[in-house]
């Protein structure tokens, strides 16, 4: 496993994006569990784009136009979604922690479904993993498992860091109603923001 493999597979889950916004909102909303869980989600998320990479069919997927912008048109539509629904909440912060849990199916749920309708990955594990494959030897499938399979552990380590760090700051804010808002209105925002350039991606 290459170092330029790792260091450019950190750069990108690091980057900010749908599954670090949606982990950071959980931390802040309901705390740690939450946020552990979501991260969670996200890494599952990535599961079928690695499975189509490694079964070929996200090369059809790339090839087909039609399929291609049905995927697209369905991410921006949940991300407009999920600035709508942040945006009109009136307690980002405001759970009662005697009252039930968050339902962690209906978590794990949210966060799969947030990376699932990212086509980006899907280029992503198109254009980039097979760079680090020899297609022609044997052991490729292997070998693309494994390094899907080293992204999606790095997905999950800084995704609970993000959440973790997120729900750390969440008890210095329930108190701050006019902080909390804004934080608010960044959030629903970024989802916008996310969703505007997903539109705007070109095969």
């Amino acid at each position: 496993m290459s170092l330029a493999f790792l260091v450019t597979s950190l750069a990108i889950v690091a980057t900010p994006g749908t599954g670090v916004v949606l982990t950071v909102a959980a931390g802040l909303r309901s705390g740690r569990r939450v946020a552990v869980v979501t991260a969670l989600g996200c890494t599952l998320g990535i599961v079928p784009h690695l499975a189509a990479a490694v079964t070929g069919t996200a090369a059809l997927l790339r090839a087909g136009g039609l399929a291609f912008e049905g995927l697209k048109i369905a991410g921006v539509c949940y991300l407009l979604y999920m600035a709508w629904s942040t945006w009109r909440d009136q307690g980002i912060l405001a759970v009662d922690e005697s009252g039930p849990p968050v339902s962690t199916a209906r978590t794990i749920g949210n966060a799969v479904l947030a990376n699932l309708l990212n086509p980006k990955l899907t280029l992503f594990f198109f254009a980039f993993l097979p760079q680090f494959v020899n297609q022609g030897g044997a052991g490729a499938t292997t070998r693309m498992v494994a390094l899907g399979g080293m992204f999606m552990a790095m997905t999950l380590v800084v995704f609970i860091g993000y959440g973790l760090f997120a729900s750390y700051l969440r008890r210095h804010l329930i108190d701050r109603p006019n902080a909390v808002r804004r934080l608010q209105r960044f959030f629903s925002l970024s989802y916008l923001g996310l969703g505007a350039k997903l539109a705007t991606t070109h095969r």
